[in-house]
C-alpha cells in the first residue's frame, strides 16, 4: 500500500540518531524508603512502567500497593482518550491531600499526558505541588531527577528524537512473559491521534540489541516474549531491514511464544505473513486495526488505506497462517461519520467476523488535526452507534470462542483466576482467555487444555493430563 510514501520513510531514515546505552544509576540516598506507582494506558505505558519499577528498586527503594505509605509517588499516564485524562486528574485531588499533611513526599506525573502542552500548563496552575514533570524521552533519567527534586515543581518534557536508549533494565511485571521494545514512536500522524507528538517519529532500536534481550529472556525461562511498538511494522525503516527479519530472528532464537503488537496495516507485508506460518513459535494471532470501514472516513483520519485494501490484507492474513485470530481497533462518531460511513464499518465486521475488538467513541484530542474539524455528531448518535457495532462484535467473539468447545488447546497458564480457589488463567495461542480447572501447579508453563465453555470474552476449559 502507497508504496512511494515508504520510500519516502526510508529517504528519510534518522542517520543522525545516536544509540546510547543506559548506565543503571547506583545510590542509597532512599534506600529503604516506599514508592508507589500507578500506570494508566496501553502496552507501551506498562513497560514504561516496568523501566520506572527498576531505575526505583535499583535506588533501594520498595514498592508498596498504598500510596499513604509512599515516599515517592509516580502517576505513569497516557494521552489517548480524554477519559484517561480525567482519571489521572481525579487521582491526582487524592494525593493532593496526602502531599499537604505529608509535604516531604515527592510526586511525579510522566508519560504521555505529560508531553502535552495544554496539561503541563493546567498542572503548574491547578497542581503545583507536584514535584517533577517528565516526558515519555526522560524515563532513563528519573532516578536523578527524583534524587534531586526540591519544593519547586521540575519540568523535564522536552523530546529527544534523536536518540534511542538500549541496555534499559526492566522490573517486569510476570516471570513468564515479557515486553521487548523493539522501536519508538509513530509517523504515521493519523488525524485522531496524540502518539507521534508525544511519543516522537519512529526510530528502531539496534536488531543486535533486540536478540540479546530475547535471549537473556529465553535463559531466565521466560515462555513468552511481546515485541512492542506503536506500529512494530515499520521496525528497521530507518536501519536498512525490515521487521519480519527481526520476526524471523527472535524465532529462531527458540523462545516459545513469539507475539507483536500493534501493526498498522499500512506496513503489514507478504514477507511478515511468510514469516508467521513458518514459524510455529509465532503465535497465529494480529491486531490489525480497521478504525472505519468507510473510505470518505479513513482519509479524512489519514489511514492510508482503503476498505478494499484492507479487506484484502485480511483475507490474505487468513488464508495464509492457519488458525489465525484476528483483533481490530474502530472508532465511531468520527467528525463528519454519517449512517452511511457507519454502515460501512457494519459491513465490514459482518463480513470478517473479528474474534474481538476494542471499540471506542471518538474523542478529540487537543493539537490533533481532526480536533479541528467539525465534529457534528451528537454524543446520543455515538453511543447508539456504538451499542450496534459492540452487538454485532460481542456475536462474533462468542461464535469464535463456540468453535473451541471440545478441542484441546496449548494455554499457557499464567496465574490463580477470579473465577474460584482452584481456577487458574492464561491465554491460548489465539489470545483468548482461558480459566482451567485442574492447573494448579501448572503456573509458567504451556499445557494442553479442553475447552468446556464458551463466552463473548473467554473461555473454561480442562487440563488434560
Amino acid at each position: 500500500m502507497n508504496l512511494p510514501d515508504l520510500e519516502k520513510a526510508r529517504e528519510r531514515s534518522n542517520k543522525e540518531i545516536l544509540h546510547k546505552d543506559v548506565l543503571p544509576l547506583v545510590d542509597d540516598t532512599l534506600k529503604g524508603e516506599k514508592f508507589f506507582i500507578r500506570t494508566y494506558g496501553c502496552q507501551m505505558n506498562v513497560h514504561d512502567t516496568e523501566q520506572i519499577r527498576g531505575i526505583l528498586l535499583n535506588l533501594g527503594m520498595e514498592e508498596v500497593d498504598d500510596l499513604e505509605k509512599a515516599k515517592v509517588i509516580v502517576l505513569n499516564t497516557c494521552a489517548i482518550r480524554e477519559n484517561a485524562h480525567d482519571k489521572v486528574f481525579g487521582f491526582l485531588g487524592r494525593i493532593k491531600h496526602y502531599k499537604k499533611e505529608h509535604p516531604d513526599v515527592i510526586v511525579c506525573l510522566g508519560g504521555c499526558m505529560a508531553q502535552e502542552e495544554s496539561v503541563v500548563k493546567e498542572v503548574m496552575k491547578r497542581h503545583p505541588y507536584i514535584n517533577l514533570v517528565f516526558g515519555t524521552h526522560h524515563i532513563h533519567e528519573l532516578g536523578q531527577m527524583i534524587l534531586n527534586a526540591s519544593s519547586s515543581m521540575d519540568v523535564n518534557v522536552t523530546s529527544e528524537e534523536g536518540c534511542v536508549y538500549e541496555q534499559i533494565e526492566y522490573a517486569r511485571d510476570s516471570k513468564y512473559k515479557a515486553w521487548v521494545n523493539i522501536m519508538y514512536g509513530c509517523d504515521k500522524f493519523c488525524t485522531y491521534c496524540i502518539v507521534p507528538y508525544t511519543r516522537g517519529r519512529e526510530r528502531s532500536r539496534k536488531m543486535e540489541n533486540i536478540l540479546s534481550e530475547v535471549k537473556r529472556l529465553k535463559d531466565l525461562g521466560y515462555m513468552e516474549v511481546t515485541l512492542l511498538g506503536q506500529n512494530v511494522n515499520a521496525y528497521g525503516l530507518d536501519l536498512g531491514y525490515d521487521f519480519a527479519t527481526l520476526l524471523e530472528q527472535v524465532a529462531l532464537i527458540g523462545i516459545p511464544r513469539i507475539r507483536f503488537v500493534t501493526s498498522h496495516p499500512w506496513n503489514f507485508t507478504e514477507k511478515m505473513i511468510e514469516v508467521i506460518s513458518k514459524y510455529p513459535n509465532i503465535m497465529p494471532y494480529i491486531h490489525l486495526p480497521l478504525q472505519s470501514g468507510s473510505d470518505r472516513i479513513l482519509k479524512l483520519m489519514g489511514r492510508r488505506y482503503t476498505q478494499e485494501e484492507y479487506i484484502n490484507l485480511f483475507k490474505m492474513i487468513k488464508k495464509n497462517i492457519p488458525n489465525c485470530a484476528i483483533t481490530t481497533d474502530i472508532i465511531v462518531g468520527f467528525p463528519m461519520e454519517t449512517e452511511e460511513d457507519f454502515n460501512e464499518t457494519l459491513k465490514v465486521a459482518r463480513m470478517l467476523h473479528f474474534d474481538g475488538a476494542y471499540t471506542f467513541i471518538y474523542s478529540p484530542r487537543e493539537g490533533t488535526p481532526a480536533s479541528k474539524m467539525k465534529d457534528d455528531v451528537s454524543l446520543e448518535v455515538k453511543e447508539e452507534r456504538l451499542q450496534r457495532l459492540n452487538e454485532l462484535i460481542n456475536a462474533d467473539s462468542k461464535k469464535s470462542n463456540e468453535a473451541l468447545v471440545g478441542k484441546v488447546v496449548p494455554v499457557l497458564i499464567e496465574s490463580a483466576s477470579d473465577k474460584g480457589d482452584d481456577i487458574m488463567m492464561g491465554y491460548t495461542d489465539t489470545m483468548k482467555l482461558v480459566n482451567v480447572s485442574g492447573a494448579k501447579d501448572a503456573v509458567g508453563k504451556i499445557v494442553n487444555v479442553c475447552i468446556t465453555d464458551a463466552k463473548s470474552f473467554s473461555l473454561d476449559g480442562e487440563m488434560v493430563k
